[in-house]
């Protein structure tokens, strides 16, 4: 009896922690809302150099998990409509995965929630996302230029480091690499 009591329990607990997944967009859906249907989705792969992820982690004030990255880069006609970088890491212990939009310049465009699997309400807003479209990567801290939400900081907090992050390479490997 004691035993089935135990696998119940854990049955329900495994339960509850997937009822809380959810999951908003495919990596095909994340791209149309990113460059429009029908847009060229190319994948770039970013080899970093030593000296590149040292300079990123210090911009970004992150740890970098790899030296590879990889950036999807949308065009319509040959031009160049932005980049995307699909950034998963863990909140508290579950994960989110967010797609993290940049214009052709690096500037910050869009920031989509593709999965989260914490509880909703320690999700951050879409108006909170729309606060950071436009800032430059110093300011992109909490209670340093970003607001923290109030029952969400460490959703907050591990989405600015992935955003940080996202604009770090770009301006370090890739806007290099344009010059």
């Amino acid at each position: 009896m004691r035993k089935k009591s135990i696998l119940l329990f854990l049955s329900l607990s495994a339960l509850a922690s997937v009822a809380n997944a959810t999951v908003y967009y495919s990596k095909d859906e994340a791209f149309e809302l990113a460059f429009g249907a029908g847009a060229e989705v190319e994948s770039l792969s970013v080899f970093l150099t030593d000296g590149q992820a040292e300079q990123i982690e210090k911009t970004a004030q992150v740890k970098l998990d790899s030296k590879l990255y990889t950036f999807h880069v949308g065009k319509r006609g040959g031009q160049i409509l932005g980049y995307a970088a699909i950034e998963s890491h863990n909140v508290r212990t579950q994960p989110e995965t967010v797609m993290i939009l940049l214009s052709p310049t690096g500037e910050l465009r869009r920031v989509e929630m593709l999965a989260f699997h914490e509880p909703p309400e320690y999700q951050p807003p879409v108006r909170w996302f729309e606060r950071l479209y436009g800032r430059p990567i110093g300011d992109l801290r909490l209670n340093q230029g970003v607001d923290g939400i109030a029952g969400a900081s460490l959703s907050s907090h591990a989405s600015l480091d992935g955003i940080r992050k996202v604009m770090a390479i770009y301006q370090t490997a890739l806007k290099e690499g344009k010059n």
